[in-house]
């Protein structure tokens, strides 16, 4: 796992980039916040397809459990992938508010999210 730092104006933003399946579980999702936010990051990016394919299905509460820590700690998020293959409706529903109140959001790009973490 690397970590990339990316900085716009005052902002500082970490990319977690790795090949590797980095959450798996709740305390995945823990130990990786934790990480970062000892590291002073508190907007973070991570590629979807480092996240197990059960976040997605909101029926396992892993998405819900994981997010509430970040939402805790005050951590903004970015998850980058494409989702169309996620395509329920109550997944759909809760990237849409997710992406609404901007403390998680999922996009479809680096850029995007580093335009939606750098935005205050």
């Amino acid at each position: 796992m690397k970590i990339e730092t990316h900085q716009i104006k005052d902002t500082k933003i970490a990319e977690v980039i790795s090949t590797d399946m980095l959450i798996r579980t709740i305390e995945d999702g823990s130990d990786l916040l934790g990480n970062l936010y000892y590291q002073d990051s508190d907007k973070i990016i991570v590629h979807a397809e480092n996240i197990t394919p059960d976040f997605f299905d909101l029926k396992t509460r892993l998405a819900g459990e994981i997010l509430q820590k970040f939402s805790n700690y005050r951590v903004r998020l970015a998850i980058v992938g494409d989702f169309t293959q996620y395509s329920g409706k109550s997944f759909n529903a809760f990237m849409v508010e997710s992406n609404k109140a901007g403390q998680i959001n999922f996009v479809r790009s680096v850029s995007e999210a580093l335009s939606k973490l750098s935005k205050q």
